[in-house]
């Protein structure tokens, strides 16, 4: 059984890590080998376990955290979606809002998709501590590769500012609808624990030639219905006999995630403003060969 203190601890790191690129499965599956608590170890790569149940929760929490921060930009995309659909003029050059709302729908399908037939099949197979080691460390190496590529072709934004409303309009610019699926196909290796949603589609979108606070902007954007979908779609296991006994820690990791989640969009949003994800990176690479230090010396790897 999950404990208080075993779901808080996972609650904040599901908020940071689900928007920072750094993989919120994988810290979830190596934060709970570091500190031996092998009862949730076991559960996260079950077929059927409480921490489905518990990853239910948190990501409908992180999912309302996004909402709300971007609650005006999702403002602007669905009445923006709804106009163009009224019109019939479903790719609308002149309605940024509406380009926006497509080019996410786009970017949604594919993982949505993948997701729905494989994800549970991934994870009872990759949710285990090696396997989440080394695709946290491929993981660093993917943001370092996006950055290097960044450095190598500059991006020139012809626009002043950075609001919401200049992101929509640079982002409907430079994205087609096939480069908004393929950061769409990009997204599914976030179904390998180590490998960051956020992480590998803002890479996604440094390659399709948005700047790194774009890239995160959209990036964000476009976890929000992937997250909420994935919490809508296996609320059963929260509701039925998974989530029996545990509901309470749930709902307690629930609240820290969803604060831990609001507030790293805020810093992110700040962030990609001027810096890069080169500290992420190296990040990922040396939190991944400690862990590998750290089998070794236990006699796991």
């Amino acid at each position: 059984m999950i404990t208080y203190l075993q779901a808080l601890i996972l609650g904040l790191i599901q908020g940071v890590t689900e928007l920072f690129p750094i993989s919120s499965l994988g810290h979830s599956v190596l934060v709970a080998y570091v500190l031996n608590w092998h009862n949730v170890i076991k559960q996260e790569s079950a077929n059927e376990s409480q921490f489905l149940s518990f990853l239910v929760v948190m990501h409908l929490a992180t999912a309302v955290a996004l909402i709300y921060f971007y609650r005006a930009e999702w403002r602007r995309i669905i009445a923006g979606l709804f106009q163009s659909v009224k019109t019939k003029t479903y790719w609308n050059h002149k309605n940024k809002d509406s380009k926006m709302g497509w080019l996410l729908i786009a970017a949604t399908i594919p993982a949505g998709l993948f997701g729905v037939v494989f994800e549970h099949h991934l994870r009872s197979q990759f949710a285990k501590p090696f396997s989440a080691m080394f695709f946290l460390i491929v993981n660093g190496f993917i943001l370092l590769a996006g950055d290097r590529y960044i450095k190598q072709h500059p991006v020139h934004r012809s626009r002043q500012g950075s609001s919401l409303a200049k992101t929509n309009q640079h982002t409907s610019e430079k994205l087609t609808l096939p480069r908004a699926m393929l950061i769409g196909v990009a997204q599914i290796g976030a179904l390998f624990a180590g490998i960051s949603r956020s992480g590998i589609t803002m890479v996604s979108g440094l390659y399709s030639d948005l700047t790194h606070e774009d890239a995160a902007r959209f990036s964000f954007l476009l976890a929000t219905p992937i997250i909420l979908a994935a919490g809508v779609y296996k609320l059963p296991d929260f509701l039925g006999p998974n989530g029996n006994g545990v509901r309470g820690q749930e709902l307690a990791g629930a609240l820290v995630a969803g604060i831990a989640a609001y507030f790293s969009v805020k810093y992110l949003d700040k962030y990609f403003k001027n810096r890069d994800l080169k500290p992420f990176g190296l990040y990922c690479i040396g939190a991944g060969l400690f862990i590998l230090l750290l089998g070794i010396y236990r006699g796991h790897f």
